[in-house]
């Protein structure tokens, strides 16, 4: 798996924390940091092959962010497959992220997890259930 943030967030400690979430569900992670410019990211992804690319936004950028970047990475036929979620901040004004994660939806992400106190458990929920199917 990768952890990233995305370009315009300098924000670590998120991706700490989920580096070891799923390092406790048995995952190998490569974190690939803060501030990743979208080139690095799309050559790491390339280069390395993961089952999911996990991305994180704390600085309320990630809608902005994040419909910039998954565009990339899914331009790519060996991303094309790729599990690519993103969570955390999308944005300023935490009322229109519903609105925002759809369209995030939209543009290739395959599971959106905005800020809130049912995110984490949501995340735990989709890596059970995706990772299962694919063991099966």
């Amino acid at each position: 798996m990768i952890v990233s943030s995305l370009a315009s967030d300098a924000h670590t400690w998120n991706l700490v924390y989920l580096q070891l979430l799923l390092e406790e569900h048995g995952f190998q992670v490569v974190n690939l940091g803060a501030c990743v410019p979208d080139e690095l990211l799309v050559a790491e992804c390339l280069d390395r092959a993961p089952a999911m690319v996990v991305i994180s936004s704390v600085n309320g950028h990630g809608y902005q962010d994040g419909l910039r970047v998954v565009g990339q990475l899914r331009r790519r036929p060996a991303l094309a497959r790729t599990r690519m979620v993103i969570g955390g901040k999308l944005g300023i004004s935490g009322a229109r992220d519903g609105l925002r994660a759809d369209q995030l939806l939209d543009a290739g992400f395959d599971a959106v997890f905005p800020d809130g106190p049912d995110a984490v458990p949501e995340f735990e929920r989709y890596l059970s259930h995706v990772f299962e199917r694919v063991a099966s």
